[in-house]
């Protein structure tokens, strides 16, 4: 288990259960550097004054807000402490809320609430009544000066924290013109499901692979050797010659497996209740 990120306190109600904060995602995508291709000595990024044209020092650096064009007005340390909250090392549950009541588009990074060895009891006690209500917590807390807002949930025998995004961070969909249901035809439709049935499968994570790193890393290794790097050939996908959206369609469900022939007219698609929106697999 790596270093904790952050130590402090799961609390609900008067229930405080002493916890740990780890990171629950890895980063694998491939990193690199800027190096003068001359000698490949890395580049450095000078902090260069627009006006004087050179180099500014840490200590003459100050933090500014533009509140129009070009023009700034400077927010000093105690500004900052002025506006921050208590800071305090507790992760504080608000709510309890229906968790398919969440839109996706609220949450960003998850991390595991680990219980120290004082607080086990508990931390399984609430885990449970949460698995049990079937509801997610709605929580704030503070992380590197900043507060959140975050979703606290079951997943397996872990309670997770996944830091929300507020209301106010989401672009409002009124601005964007979407297209209405009321021109679709019948058989469009018919033809559309049948091609989303035909591609329907189990969510099998490990089943999805970044392809793109996997051979960029072939490449770097080899060029490390001295090699020639040895890749999958790969042939480009040319979209066959099709006049109208009902053929592409129905290629699309050759192509998947399918079975064009089974929609027509007269059918009528069985009626299927809505499935529950899960974001994550609540396994016991």
């Amino acid at each position: 288990m790596g270093r904790a990120l952050w130590k402090g306190s799961l609390s609900f109600g008067l229930v405080s259960i002493p916890v740990e904060l780890h990171t629950a995602v890895r980063d694998h995508r491939t990193k690199f550097r800027m190096l003068h291709a001359k000698d490949k000595s890395r580049v450095r990024f000078d902090r260069v004054c627009v006006r004087e044209d050179r180099p500014v020092p840490w200590d003459e650096i100050v933090k500014g807000y533009e509140y129009s064009k070009g023009r700034f007005v400077v927010v000093t340390d105690a500004d900052f402490k002025a506006a921050a909250v208590e800071k305090t090392r507790r992760v504080d549950i608000l709510d309890f809320v229906e968790a398919d009541q969440i839109d996706d588009r609220f949450f960003e990074t998850p991390y595991y609430l680990v219980p120290e060895k004082s607080g086990a009891h508990a931390y399984a006690l609430l885990r449970e009544a949460m698995r049990a209500s079937g509801r997610t917590g709605i929580a704030s807390f503070i992380l590197r000066d900043t507060q959140h807002l975050a979703a606290v949930e079951v997943i397996e025998k872990a309670i997770v924290l996944t830091v929300m995004r507020f209301a106010d961070e989401l672009v409002d969909l009124q601005q964007f013109d979407f297209p209405t249901a009321k021109d679709l035809r019948k058989t469009e439709l018919d033809m559309a499901k049948a091609l989303v049935q035909s591609l329907a499968a189990e969510w099998k994570p490990d089943k999805y692979n970044d392809q793109y790193t996997d051979n960029l890393m072939r490449i770097i290794k080899a060029k490390i050797k001295g090699h020639e790097p040895k890749l999958q050939p790969t042939e480009e996908r040319r979209p066959a010659a099709v006049v109208s959206l009902m053929e592409r369609l129905r290629k699309s469900l050759e192509q998947s497996g399918g079975k064009a022939g089974r929609v027509s007219r007269r059918q009528k698609p069985a009626a299927r209740k809505p499935a529950a929106r899960t974001r994550r697999t609540r396994a016991a």
